[in-house]
């Protein structure tokens, strides 16, 4: 039987079993024992990776066309489920609540079943989406700081925040599903040697930028509710908007420096075009050698093989 407080959920067309049988306090038991293991995740994870590079470094790069168009296509659908369950109790909670609520009040988990098992999934999934570096590693790609900064970051937030249940996430996790949902749908179709419009591309990054500055807003909003109505009048903690404000903030300043170089710097207009015409050939060629390698196969927004592309342009 269903026990929602249809106050402030959405009239969801159907829930399912699973999602109906998901009970939010057991899940925040389970990581307010066990949160502080993804210190140790992210000690694994560097070791592997830099231990990876230097292993691969004398070694022919492994192609992974096949085990890569799966990795994307799972993880494109993946994020649109999450975001088409995720959003309407956002959508909801601001037509009927207001903006107080989205950032302030943590119903999504504790009164919405639907979206508090997508948020459980969405935290979780953060530790598996680690593998997208293993395949730039294996393939002998550049690893970028960006990609491994935010892997880490993210997973270390997004676990830390569940433990107690930071309402502003709501807008965080929704934010996150829509984006991903774009941008793993589109190295899917990359990796199975289509070719989308590079304009695309310049979306991604675009959502990825309004991503990062919606992220702050929120944030500096909240902070100042906080510091004008006190602490309980919210259910997020300073420390919690410390971390994010700065989290988001040098999210925003990686990605603002490339989309710079990439779309407006002067006088690239002519290496945007030969970029163009060189991201075209290794879109059917899939990164046929590592200096032409994309530097990240997650973060179209860091620009990674299109600013590989942009520097070999500029010194002919």
């Amino acid at each position: 039987m269903i026990n929602m407080d249809i106050s402030v959920t959405p009239n969801y067309s159907y829930i399912f079993d699973f999602e109906n049988d998901f009970i939010h306090q057991r899940t925040r038991k389970w990581m307010l024992e066990n949160w502080t293991w993804v210190f140790y995740y992210c000690g694994i994870y560097m070791l592997v990776i830099f231990g990876g590079q230097h292993f691969m470094q004398n070694r022919p790069r492994f192609q992974l066309r096949g085990p890569l168009i799966i990795w994307n296509t799972l993880l494109a659908m993946f994020s649109i489920m999450g975001a088409a369950r995720t959003a309407p109790e956002l959508i909801h909670v601001l037509r009927h609540y207001g903006l107080f609520h989205s950032v302030c009040v943590p119903s999504y988990i504790e009164q919405d079943r639907v979206c508090g098992f997508w948020t459980w999934l969405f935290v979780l999934s953060k530790l598996p989406e680690l593998g997208d570096t293993i395949f730039i590693v294996l393939r002998r790609q550049p690893l970028i700081f960006l990609h491994w900064y935010h892997h880490i970051t993210v997973l270390i937030y997004s676990w830390f925040s569940y433990t107690e249940y930071t309402s502003s996430a709501r807008w965080f996790i929704v934010m996150n599903y829509c984006v991903h949902s774009v941008m793993y749908s589109y190295y899917a179709l990359k990796a199975a040697r289509f070719n989308p419009p590079r304009f695309i591309s310049m979306i991604i990054t675009s959502l990825q930028l309004a991503q990062m500055i919606i992220g702050c807003a929120i944030n500096v909003w909240a902070n100042g509710f906080l510091k004008t109505h006190g602490t309980s009048s919210c259910h997020i903690s300073q420390r919690n908007i410390n971390l994010s404000i700065a989290m988001y903030s040098s999210y925003f300043v990686l990605f603002a420096r490339f989309f710079y170089k990439a779309y407006l710097a002067p006088g690239g207009h002519k290496s945007r075009r030969m970029a163009a015409s060189l991201a075209a050939q290794n879109a059917v060629k899939q990164s046929s050698s590592p200096q032409q390698a994309s530097e990240s196969s997650k973060f179209i927004g860091a620009g990674e093989d299109q600013a590989a592309y942009l520097r070999k342009a500029k010194a002919q």
